[in-house]
């Protein structure tokens, strides 16, 4: 017969991580492991910390008029903090905006204007399709050419597709090719990854960030997404309004089916 020392007893556990007298007692005695700390508190942090940041950044990616427009509700010296960044950020983009809009190359123009220009910055060059009927070759083309006017520090290149390469399928198209330092270093075939005939200016922005040709932190950049996300707000806000309005004239003629 086992010593009474070496019997195991069967303690009754419910739930080992419940705030009980029961479980103190046996945490006390190692029964069961000390309760791990609450996510809680690390949570409201987070969540406080996040709201700081959004705070401290919330004229990020604001014009010089719409900094003006907040002459009444933001602090001037910290309002005109952000105007001179503004203005530095835009005196230092209207000296490296050397291109402004597309270059239709041709094949013996490929090398100089591709790959030897990589050398002093990224190329980004748009392999068109030769058939009308490719939409997305008609997309990228016309987001090409928005790309190429805002962001005139990167050069933008355009050929079609069977030109540069013979015998270029054209269900490849559109073909989106990245220099750097005379080398290709991204490669895209059709829009499929990017948003396909839907692909937007997001899309083009992501991907510049993506390839290192400009910082996420852009005032372009930043920009374009703000105005997104506050459009994606405005419709959220508009479709709770619209369905709130349907719910209350159905009330409305529930109680009036009541008077028939």
């Amino acid at each position: 017969m086992a010593a009474p020392t070496d019997q195991r007893i069967a303690v009754p556990i419910d739930d080992p991580n419940a705030d009980t007298e029961w479980n103190d007692i046996l945490r006390k005695h190692g029964v069961i492991p000390e309760k791990p700390p609450s996510p809680t508190p690390m949570i409201e942090e987070a969540i406080l910390e996040g709201r700081r940041i959004a705070h401290e950044n919330r004229l990020e990616g604001k014009e010089l008029d719409e900094l003006d427009a907040l002459e009444d509700e933001e602090d001037e010296a910290f309002l005109e903090q952000y105007r001179q960044k503004r203005i530095q950020e835009l005196n230092k983009l209207t000296k490296k905006s050397i291109h402004g809009s597309v270059y239709p190359i041709s094949k013996p123009e490929y090398s100089r204007e591709v790959t030897d220009a990589s050398h002093n910055g990224p190329v980004f060059v748009n392999l068109t399709s030769s058939l009308g009927t490719n939409v997305e070759s008609r997309v990228l083309s016309e987001l090409w050419r928005q790309a190429a006017k805002e962001y005139g520090d990167i050069k933008f290149c355009e050929i079609r597709a069977d030109k540069a390469i013979e015998n270029y399928p054209d269900r490849n198209c559109p073909t989106i090719l990245v220099y750097k330092n005379g080398d290709i270093v991204k490669q895209i075939v059709t829009l499929v990854t990017v948003g396909g005939a839907r692909m937007s200016m997001l899309d083009i922005d992501n991907f510049l960030v993506e390839v290192g040709a400009v910082d996420e932190k852009d005032m372009r950049v930043v920009k374009r997404k703000r105005d997104a996300e506050e459009a994606k707000e405005e419709q959220l806000m508009g479709k709770g309004i619209k369905s709130g309005n349907l719910k209350h004239a159905t009330v409305d003629d529930d109680d009036d089916d009541d008077w028939d």
